[in-house]
């Protein structure tokens, strides 16, 4: 008896502990944003949204959507609650990702057409500065400590460095082809940049700014050529990086400590970008060309559900 309850207690938290949280995907071609009850994985809205959304966050108190709405060449500020748009926030030219500074009060806009990394102000609602970066920048994050703003320049194959102290870039580290995506390690001592065309994962030592380590992947059955990164997330754990192999129509699960695959997760086609839930349980993986969201549990590196999404998803985010 005392077995039984405890798994309908199990049952009864994890059920709420989902119920809570809710999935935003940005749909490209779709010119919209899926809202996603995690728990059910029903859709209870789609919001229209300005021209190839791509990028999308949660502001820190979780009353607004973010998203780089890049035809526009604007950041979207949209009412989490009513979907209706808040602000057009000014970014820059053709915004692609960013990243909400660890304090929540400013967003980092990488501009792929005028090659800057653009500061915006969030209380203001304008722009704090302008940075001139490689060409077609992409990726964006800020490390733990708050020091340092990192961008990807696909078109140089390089990562830019820039002092937030002094608002300059100081240092670049050379890539594989096309880096496209950058995450820090909760410690901050790594940086793992997704480099698309070289299909590798490189890691890079932040105090030295080296890279220490290239990851390469290998699906059974799929073409080396196929093999594309681009979307990484840590476990809150910070055990477990999940990357999206683009073409390779696959999510890798590696091991952070060992640098080593653990499993290869077939999804939908052309895997974008993730989304990880509060517990560490399920990722999220956006497919681009199957117009759907994949539902994975990390523990058993499986797919338990598929959702329909809008045209053409690019980018999760996940809000409780």
């Amino acid at each position: 008896m005392r077995r039984a309850q405890l798994l309908g207690l199990t049952v009864l938290l994890y059920a709420t502990s989902a119920q809570a949280e809710t999935l935003y995907v940005s749909n490209e071609r779709g010119n919209s944003i899926t809202v996603i009850d995690a728990a059910t994985h029903a859709v209870t809205a789609t919001w229209p949204t300005g021209g190839r959304p791509r990028g999308i966050t949660v502001s820190k108190d979780g009353r607004y959507i973010y998203l780089a709405a890049s035809a526009d060449h604007a950041v979207q500020m949209i009412d989490r609650e009513t979907g209706k748009l808040v602000a057009d926030l000014p970014s820059g030219q053709d915004p692609e990702q960013f990243f909400l500074s660890r304090n929540g009060n400013s967003l980092f806009v990488a501009n792929e057409d005028n090659a800057a990394l653009t500061a915006i102000d969030l209380q203001k609602r304008s722009v704090d500065f302008q940075i001139d970066v490689g060409g077609e920048p992409e990726g964006v994050a800020q490390s733990p400590d708050g020091k340092w703003v990192v961008v990807t320049s696909e078109e140089d194959n390089i990562v830019n460095w820039i002092d937030l102290s002094t608002k300059t870039m100081v240092d670049e580290t050379a890539t594989d082809q096309r880096p496209r995506h950058v995450e820090f390690t909760a410690d901050g001592k790594q940086l793992w940049i997704a480099a698309e065309v070289g299909g590798t994962v490189q890691i890079v030592d932040v105090e030295s700014r080296k890279i220490i380590e290239t990851l390469k992947f290998a699906v059974p059955g799929v073409a080396a050529y196929r093999m594309l990164p681009c979307g990484i997330r840590f476990t809150p754990d910070g055990k477990t990086a999940v990357i999206a192999l683009g073409r390779a129509d696959h999510v890798a699960l590696v091991d952070v400590a060992t640098r080593t695959v653990r499993a290869y997760v077939p999804v939908g086609k052309r895997v974008w970008h993730l989304a990880i839930s509060g517990d560490g349980t399920t990722a999220y993986a956006a497919n681009g060309l199957s117009d759907t969201l994949s539902v994975i549990d990390l523990a058993s590196a499986k797919v338990t559900a598929t959702v329909a999404t809008g045209a053409g998803p690019w980018g999760v985010t996940i809000a409780p």
